[in-house]
C-alpha cells in the first residue's frame, strides 16, 4: 500500500478575488503549477479571517501578501517574483528585483494596486467581478 502525504505549499498567496487582473494571473500560475508549490487563497472568501488571522485582508487587498512555507510574509512584487519562479518563469520577473531598478518598480507596483480596478475596466472591460473564479 502506497502512502501519500500531502506537503505544505512553498508559497501561500493571499489575492483579490474580486479583480479580473488578479484572477487571471493567479489562473495562470495554477496552469503552470502542476506540483502545486503554490496555494491560492481569495482573501473575500467567507472563512478568509478564521483561516488565516495572521493577514489582515485591508492591508492584503492594499498590497499582495504572500507567506512562505517558513510562515516568513513577504509582499508585492517579492510575491510576484517568488511565485514565477516557483514555476519556472522567474527570468520574466527577476529584473523588477534588481536593486536599483527595484526601487522603482516597487512605486509603480503601489500605484497599479491602488488602480488595479480602473486598469481592469480598461483592459478587460470589468472593473470587479463579484467573485471572480480560478478553478
Amino acid at each position: 500500500m502506497m502512502v501519500t502525504t500531502l506537503q505544505a505549499p512553498e508559497l501561500i498567496i493571499f489575492y483579490d478575488g474580486g479583480c479580473p487582473l488578479c484572477q487571471h494571473e493567479m489562473l495562470q500560475l495554477r496552469k503552470r503549477d502542476p506540483n502545486r508549490r503554490i496555494q491560492i487563497e481569495d482573501i473575500l472568501a467567507v472563512d478568509f479571517s478564521d483561516r488565516f488571522p495572521q493577514i489582515d485582508p485591508v492591508e492584503a487587498d492594499r498590497i499582495l501578501h504572500g507567506q512562505l512555507a517558513d510562515g516568513t510574509v513577504i509582499y508585492g512584487l517579492d510575491v510576484t517574483h517568488k511565485a514565477w519562479s516557483l514555476v519556472g518563469r522567474g527570468w520574466m520577473t527577476a529584473p523588477l528585483r534588481w536593486p536599483l531598478i527595484r526601487l522603482l518598480t516597487d512605486k509603480i507596483y503601489l500605484w497599479f494596486a491602488r488602480h488595479r480596478n480602473t486598469i481592469s475596466r480598461v483592459l478587460t472591460g470589468n472593473e470587479r467581478c463579484s467573485r471572480c473564479r480560478i478553478d
